[in-house]
């Protein structure tokens, strides 16, 4: 009998029940689960109080964590938080489904009602990758596309969802001088630029390039948050750095916030206010 399957009385097979996890698999899940439901790093005590795992152990699992990148350690805050491959495995599964198809008709709407060109993008380490696009008809061509990426620095989809993540974690994806060496003309070049940066997008509650990615072209962006609040994509659209006045723009803003929300709702964030 193959070892997927197990006899019913009845002589039908069925599946196998699934095994237990190990009590390790289940403390290292346990711990990645409450990481993605904080709103910045935590210190171990932290962890082994609200997850009552033993100390020695769970130093373990952090350590082995912290080696694949799922966990990030800040030894000047004794905290810890999750990595850039626990990002990346979380911006895989987005991919896949849910926000394409949740977002898409939603971006449809969108580029209808702007007459722009519209699109979705996910973070992926310190890139952006484009998961869905929507052309208006008699609008400039752009260079992204579904599957194209760029880097987050530069574009309004990316620098929305850096100014969302916590700054702990915003150090912890650009921790140092090297993470700026390949960032393209008009991206930040250095740590104190980003924050920079993150503070004026934070204080206008929007992200804003112009010219940044395509010259003669500008872009507004809104990041999509999760149930735990934490930025899993952001919604955006491109028109002609000269198109409309202050007023056009502001009503451009106000419908991509509120297909973001929409987006986010649909994902299972949970309303706010």
């Amino acid at each position: 009998m193959d070892d997927a399957q197990e006899a019913t009385p009845g002589g039908v097979r069925r599946p196998a029940r699934a095994r237990p996890a190990t009590p390790a698999v289940d403390q290292a899940l346990a711990i990645l689960t409450h990481l993605a439901r904080q709103r910045g790093p935590v210190t171990a005590g932290h962890l082994a109080t609200a997850l009552r795992i033993p100390r020695a152990s769970l130093y373990r699992q952090l350590a082995s964590m912290v080696d694949h990148g799922y966990v990030v350690h800040l030894p000047e805050e004794s905290r810890y938080g999750l990595g850039v491959a626990a990002y990346e495995l979380g911006s895989g599964y987005s991919r896949q489904q849910p926000l394409s198809r949740l977002g898409a008709p939603l971006i449809a709407g969108l580029v209808d009602r702007v007459g722009e060109s519209a699109h979705l993008a996910v973070l992926e380490g310190r890139d952006v990758v484009y998961v869905v696009e929507q052309r208006a008809p008699r609008r400039p061509m752009l260079i992204t596309d579904v599957g194209v990426r760029l880097s987050a620095l530069v574009t309004a989809s990316g620098r929305a969802i850096l100014a969302a993540l916590p700054h702990a974690q915003l150090r912890a994806t650009f921790p140092g001088p090297a993470a700026f060496e390949s960032a393209p003309q008009g991206a930040p070049r250095s740590y104190r630029e980003l924050k920079e940066l993150v503070r004026v997008t934070r204080a206008r509650g929007y992200s804003w390039e112009d010219g940044s990615v395509t010259e003669g072209l500008a872009s507004v962006a809104v990041p999509v948050r999760d149930h735990a609040g934490w930025p899993v994509a952001a919604l955006a659209v491109t028109f002609p750095s000269e198109r409309g006045d202050d007023t056009w723009r502001e009503r451009v803003v106000e419908a991509v916030t509120r297909d973001a929300d929409e987006l986010a709702r649909r994902i299972g964030a949970r309303r706010t206010g």
